[in-house]
Order: C-alpha cells, then sequence, then structure tokens
C-alpha cells in the first residue's frame, strides 16, 4: 500500500481536481435537503421532530459508513470505493426523486449518509495523495475545504432552485443526479493510490483512545460535540427558525443560513494555523461560546442580523477547534493507533450531529421553537465553555509538573 510519504507526487493537477471535483458533488448532495424540509414537512403533514429524526437517521449512515468502510479503502483501493459513495449518492437521488412519504424519506436520508461516510474517509485520503507538489503542505486543509465546500452549497443550491425554480420536490435531486455522472467520470479517469494486496482483509474501523491521550482527548472531543451539534442545529433546523421565529420564509435565504455556517467552519480551519499551536483550541471554544450565544439571543430577540452573525461566529469557531482538536488528538497518539484514535474523534462528532438534533425535535414539541432554540444555544455554548475549562486546568496542571 502506498502513502504520500512514500510516492512522487503527480506532475499533473486534473487527477487531484477530479477526485476533488466528486468529492465536492457528493457531500452538496447530502445537504440538499435542509431547504426543502418545511416543503416536505407541509406536503407530507409531518412534525418539527419528524424532521429531526430524518436528520438523524443521515448522521447514523454516516457513523456506520465510517466504522464498517473506514479502512476499507487501504485494501480495495481508493477508486473502487469512491465509487460505492458515489454510487449510494446516486441512489439516494432516486430514493428522494420518487419519494411519497416518511419512508422513503428514511430511507433516502441513511443512503446518503452512507455515502457521506464513505467519501469523508476515502477521498480525504484520496484528495491528499493526488495533490501536486506545489500543492502538498495544504493537500489535507484542502481535502477538508472541498468536503466543507460541498456541505455548504448543498442548502444554498438547494435554496435557490426550491424559492425560484418549478419542481420543488424534485429539480434538485435530478440535477445533483447528473453531477453524479460528472463525477464517475473523473473518478474513472483518476489514478490508483494504493497497491492492493492479494488477500484483502476487511475489517471494521477499531475506535481507541490510549491512556496517553484521555487528558486531552475530553477537551478536544467535548469542543468537537458542541461544534458539530451547532452544525447539525442550522443543518436540520435552520429553516424552521428562520420561518417560525424571524419570520423570514424565503427558502434561499435559509438555505444561505444553512450553509454560512460550514464555509465559516472552513475559514476557521485556516486561520488557526495563524495562531501558536496551544492558543488554537481555546480560541476555537470561545469562537462557539460567542457564536452560540448569538444564536440565542437572535432567536430571542427575533434579529435575523444577531442569527446570522452567530451562524458566522459560531462555525468560524467550530472550525478552529475542530481542526486543533483533532491535530491534538492525533499528534498525542502513538503513530500505530492515530487512525482508531481519528476514527473515534469522528464517531464522537457524527453522534452529536444526530443526538442533540432529536433533543431540539422533542423539546420544540414540549415548548415550542424559540424557548428550544434558546435553550439548545445555551447548551452548546456551556459545553464549550467547559471544554474551555479543562484546558486551561490541563494547562495549568502541566505547567506545574
Amino acid at each position: 500500500m502506498t502513502t504520500p510519504g512514500d510516492r512522487d507526487s503527480p506532475a499533473s493537477a486534473l487527477p487531484f481536481l477530479g477526485v476533488a471535483l466528486a468529492f465536492l458533488i457528493t457531500m452538496l448532495g447530502t445537504t440538499l435537503p435542509t431547504p426543502l424540509y418545511p416543503v416536505y414537512q407541509a406536503r407530507f403533514d409531518f412534525s418539527q421532530l419528524t424532521i429531526t429524526v430524518i436528520f438523524a437517521v443521515y448522521a447514523l449512515g454516516v457513523m456506520g459508513a465510517l466504522v464498517a468502510t473506514g479502512r476499507w479503502s487501504d485494501q480495495l483501493g481508493r477508486r473502487p470505493m469512491l465509487g460505492a459513495g458515489l454510487a449510494a449518492a446516486a441512489i439516494s437521488d432516486v430514493i428522494f426523486l420518487s419519494s411519497d412519504g416518511l419512508s422513503s424519506l428514511l430511507v433516502g436520508r441513511f443512503v446518503s449518509g452512507i455515502s457521506a461516510g464513505i467519501f469523508t474517509a476515502t477521498a480525504t485520503v484520496a484528495v491528499m495523495e493526488l495533490a501536486p507538489a506545489a500543492w502538498s503542505r495544504r493537500a489535507a486543509f484542502l481535502a477538508t475545504a472541498v468536503n466543507m465546500g460541498g456541505l455548504g452549497l448543498g442548502p444554498i443550491v438547494a435554496g435557490l432552485l426550491v424559492e425560484y425554480l418549478p419542481w420543488p420536490l424534485r429539480l434538485a435531486y435530478g440535477i445533483h443526479l447528473g453531477l453524479a455522472v460528472l463525477a464517475a467520470l473523473a473518478i474513472l479517469k483518476a489514478p490508483e493510490t494504493v497497491t492492493r494486496p492479494a488477500r484483502p482483509r476487511l475489517t471494521l474501523q477499531r475506535l481507541k483512545v490510549p491512556e496517553e491521550v484521555r487528558d486531552i482527548f475530553l477537551p478536544a472531543a467535548i469542543a468537537g460535540f458542541a461544534g458539530f451539534a451547532l452544525l447539525g442545529f442550522f443543518t436540520a433546523t435552520a429553516p424552521a427558525f428562520m420561518i417560525g421565529v424571524l419570520g423570514h420564509d424565503n427558502l434561499a435565504l435559509s438555505g444561505l443560513a444553512a450553509g454560512s455556517v460550514f464555509f465559516a467552519s472552513t475559514l476557521g480551519q485556516l486561520v488557526q494555523e495563524r495562531f501558536p499551536a496551544p492558543w488554537r483550541l481555546p480560541l476555537g471554544c470561545a469562537g462557539v461560546i460567542l457564536g452560540a450565544s448569538l444564536v440565542g439571543v437572535g432567536i430571542g430577540l427575533g434579529s435575523l442580523a444577531c442569527f446570522l452573525l452567530g451562524a458566522l461566529v459560531a462555525g468560524t469557531g467550530q472550525g478552529m477547534a475542530f481542526r486543533a482538536g483533532l491535530g491534538a488528538v492525533v499528534q498525542a497518539s502513538p503513530v500505530d493507533q492515530r487512525g482508531g484514535v481519528a476514527a473515534t474523534f469522528f464517531i464522537v462528532a457524527y453522534i452529536a450531529l444526530s443526538i442533540p438534533v432529536v433533543g431540539i425535535g422533542l423539546t420544540i414539541r414540549a415548548f415550542g421553537l424559540a424557548p428550544a432554540g434558546m435553550a439548545f444555544a445555551g447548551g452548546v455554548a456551556l459545553l464549550a465553555g467547559s471544554s474551555l475549562l479543562s484546558l486551561l486546568w490541563l494547562r495549568q496542571r502541566t505547567a506545574k509538573a
């Protein structure tokens, strides 16, 4: 098996750009339903709790794919796994195109989650391996930027289509299905970067946190949980709050609000490099605290400007905290256990996409939109605050040692 460290960088940027495009297209498809949820809700008479459950099913698909197939591309090759992920994305499009009720939406979201899980594990590595020599130092960030860029574009594209063009529950998926064909061609043209063993061993991704990593893993995981819970909040419920609390029923605007968090996350992952390493995770936590507080205040005051500002600040903090936290726990891990530690960190993050969102749905049913939104924002701020305090305590303890 080859790795970025033991092969020559490609002379051409075309394979890199092709796989990056396929990555972006696939992740774009996973967030297309966000601005469509109000339309589904009206068409099929769903409650907001049902919408959050539909979203949580997606996160379960992601986690299942990460655990089951996270290491398969090392054995089967990058291209076969990318093809499998793209096939899952296309299947989910077909399911959504023919959806006529709750059961098909649940199945479509689960299959979409599988495609995201496969691509998150495989395309990230493939993009890094195919990066030209001139871009090798930025390869990891470029892979993350493509991932987050696709997630951010999904709600924006779907919001524009559903607001201004016909066939609100069909057009976005039809266009994405066409884009998937383009992505398939890009994958077919890309070179394989893995030497397949004679007898591939397909094993589950082992989740582990070695004892020497636990001190930094806990605050980093809490910060990651808080940040991803906010991403889930905007992806699953932003349209509901935009319409029901802030009084803006333009679905293109709802898509922009949801997508902006992911673009801000990409910015946060970039700017964190400008700060000293010991301050990156604490600053990310502070950004999540401030951003979540602004989101809560925006909901309480019914202020769109405050709500959107909170989304941008929280997204930037999430990006800083996530990249710094993942980097810290991987660096602290034994070399032969880093894959399992990283996978465990990702699983914590994706749990944060599912369980808290369902909690929002239950709270909305019991207390209403505004109280549920403010309570959720406050809970995220408290989680990030506990992570920040843990980091400061750990730093003080280390200084005394």
